[in-house]
């Protein structure tokens, strides 16, 4: 069945934000499996993928199952944007994304990512390029500007683009300069949503189900997108549907299910990646996933001291906790809430 845009954004979704070195395919079915409405592909550099560059062909590879999701491209050149957009639009992704918002220095100072808000011309002038080379959707994800108050022009930013064709938009409230620091500022997609027409997606410190909601009423936005959170949480997509959709407060996940996720995650990048690079790129997860487990220091510390990169090793220390854990307690025995969380947030 064709993906039905309209419907999608009309039914609030809670979306996985793209990642690079996070969101591959293994991290999408973790997701999704706990209630993303949606997904989004790592960064795909558009000049690499036009010269075929591995990596950026398996990124845009999607397996069966892996829907709906969107490939995000970047670049600083519009043509070469154009380019990777068509091949992209192959690979039958939701729709495209175009990723105005990096503000990594090494990616925004040569022009691409956030780089785009140095010439909100030129970033309209591009997207309607892309907009007239592909049949799918194309939506832009930014921020609210480069750095100051005069240097933050989404609200008219998001007319213009709006006006090249472009079917949504999904804003970071915070400028490219102030990276992840600070606070981001909802206020922002509220301001462009009221000028357009087309879906506003409001990112930014969406850390709980509250959050969600919260940024939903703030802005009266189409949905919202949660990035950082998901590295350590990814259970937050079923509480903020949950809370979103007034289903009732939701249980935090079990000590087995904490453990039984890491032995999920593990074994199905394995598959994608080997097990090595799987087991190197779970080591930014164990933290926020284990955290609330009783000497949860200690295993995190074990996990990440092996001397081998074998995957046996690393799972045979996964499935005795995950046994010891089944014994404390039974299975519907739930941990604490995280530090800082309420229980109406269901953490």
């Amino acid at each position: 069945m064709p993906f039905d845009f309209a419907q999608l954004f009309a039914s609030r979704p809670v979306i996985l934000a793209p990642m690079e070195l996070v969101t591959d395919a293994a991290f999408r079915g973790v997701c999704r499996a706990r209630g993303a409405n949606l997904c989004v592909t790592e960064f795909v550099r558009a000049e690499n993928l036009v010269n075929e560059c591995k990596r950026e062909v398996t990124k845009i590879t999607l397996p069966a199952g892996d829907s709906p999701t969107a490939i995000q491209i970047y670049g600083s050149d519009p043509q070469r944007l154009a380019e990777a957009a068509e091949i992209a639009e192959r690979a039958q992704p939701a729709y495209l994304d175009i990723n105005c918002g990096c503000w990594v220095p090494k990616i925004a100072r040569g022009g691409a990512g956030a780089g785009w808000l140095r010439s909100p011309d030129a970033m309209v002038e591009m997207a309607k390029l892309i907009v007239s080379r592909v049949a799918l959707p194309v939506t832009v994800k930014t921020r609210v500007g480069w750095g100051t108050e005069e240097q933050m022009p989404i609200v008219d930013l998001a007319r213009r683009l709006e006006d090249a064709g472009v079917r949504a938009l999904t804003i970071h409230c915070r400028t490219a300069k102030m990276g992840y620091s600070g606070e981001a500022d909802w206020s922002w997609a509220r301001k462009a949503r009221e000028v357009v027409s087309i879906p506003v997606i409001v990112n930014g410190d969406i850390r709980t189900a509250n959050d969600c909601k919260r940024a939903l009423e703030l802005t009266g936005c189409a949905g919202v997108m949660i990035g950082r959170r998901a590295i350590e949480h990814p259970w937050i997509f079923r509480e903020a549907r949950s809370r979103l959709d007034k289903q009732g407060q939701l249980s935090p996940p079990t000590a087995v299910e904490r453990v039984e996720l890491c032995i999920e995650q593990l074994c199905a990048m394995a598959e994608d990646r080997g097990p090595g690079r799987a087991i190197r790129a779970m080591r930014q997860h164990y933290p926020g996933y284990l955290r609330p487990l009783p000497f949860a220091a200690d295993l995190v510390r074990e996990l990440n001291s092996l001397s081998t990169l074998v995957l046996e090793d690393t799972l045979a220390v996964l499935r005795r906790e995950r046994q010891e854990q089944a014994q404390v307690a039974p299975r519907h025995a739930h941990v604490a809430p995280e530090a800082g969380a309420t229980l109406g947030d269901s953490l």
